[in-house]
């Protein structure tokens, strides 16, 4: 084959290659290590002396055609994968732009809205405290015992140094008295963490704590306090609530919490929290007089309450971030 068919074949294949890899191969026929130019310049030592360099000079040539011919061909392939590319990747900005997807507060955040709102209405402060508390604040001064289960490691997360995560938010009924005298009147929202997880428990999850305090305070102002925000909260003024003894250690009488749920011909009861009259002892230790004041508290799970008020039936939806779940709450 003589040079200049080598260069028509060459010009030819390269047309015809559709692709980069293609190519590489054709360019491997032609100036490869063995290509035919390759061997065109092997052959040389066969020429004669006098023949050698013009036809070395040819062949260089013939060479610097077919790569200038592959090059122009590289580029055009490389021009055309890029216009597909961009042909796909084009955005027609005359189309209708595409909805915005708008966030939403969760439903816990919410839950913890409208309660400290509907209390708000009827004079209630909200308080707050740290969620690493001493074991004074979270046990001794709410007049829980040295051998009280409560204390055992299975319930508390206790760290080093002997402090804690707070398992309820009562300590900051604690914190707030012995730096305010009566009356007074607070709720007290917030994480609260216990050894214990499954679809109606978490090992953090929020509690909402209330307290009234003053001269004239009853176990009856403590019944209409908790029936007026359950209405109100759920929304049903036919919704009942009743009272069931039972104990705690820092309040006495104490009572658990129950409330009408379903249809009135159903006479179902849920527990929905704790409540009580404060316990002389821990009026004594922050310093108030318990036979001038008396006074009330009562406990509620907010994830409890939004379970109810949005008809949630797994705790564990509440942190598992599926925008599926929350997105319905935006």
């Amino acid at each position: 084959m003589n040079l200049d068919e080598i260069l028509k074949d060459a010009e030819r294949e390269f047309a015809i290659a559709g692709n980069l890899p293609v190519l590489d191969q054709v360019k491997a026929r032609y100036i490869g290590k063995s290509g035919a130019i390759t061997e065109q310049m092997k052959g040389l030592a066969a020429l004669p002396v006098d023949q050698r360099k013009t036809m070395g000079a040819r062949i260089n040539q013939i060479k610097d055609q077919v790569e200038a011919l592959l090059k122009a061909r590289r580029e055009a392939i490389q021009a055309e994968e890029l216009g597909r590319q961009l042909a796909a990747e084009s955005l027609d900005v005359t189309l209708p732009g595409r909805g915005v997807g708008v966030g939403g507060l969760h439903p816990v955040s919410r839950t913890l809205a409208r309660i400290e709102q509907l209390f708000a209405s009827i004079g209630f402060v909200v308080a707050d405290g740290p969620e690493i508390e001493t074991d004074f604040y979270n046990f001794t001064a709410l007049n829980i015992p040295d051998n009280h289960p409560a204390r055992a490691m299975h319930d508390t997360f206790y760290l080093d140094g002997g402090a804690l995560l707070r398992t309820h938010t009562s300590p900051v009924q604690v914190h707030y008295m012995q730096n305010k005298q009566p009356p007074l009147r607070i709720i007290a929202p917030g994480r609260v963490y216990r050894v214990d997880s499954d679809a109606t428990h978490s090992p953090m999850f929020h509690q909402v704590e209330g307290l009234w305090v003053d001269e004239q305070v009853s176990f009856a102002d403590l019944k209409g306090v908790v029936q007026d925000f359950l209405q109100r909260f759920f929304e049903r003024e036919e919704l009942r609530v009743r009272f069931r003894p039972s104990f705690f250690p820092f309040t006495e009488p104490s009572a658990e919490i129950d409330m009408s749920w379903g249809e009135a011909s159903e006479n179902r009861w849920l527990e929905i929290g704790g409540c009580g009259m404060v316990h002389p002892n821990v009026f004594g230790h922050v310093g108030i007089d318990p036979e001038r004041y008396q006074g009330f508290a009562f406990g509620m799970g907010v994830e409890r309450l939004a379970m109810l008020r949005y008809g949630v039936d797994d705790l564990r939806l509440f942190f598992e971030n599926d925008v599926r779940f929350l997105k319905q709450f935006a």
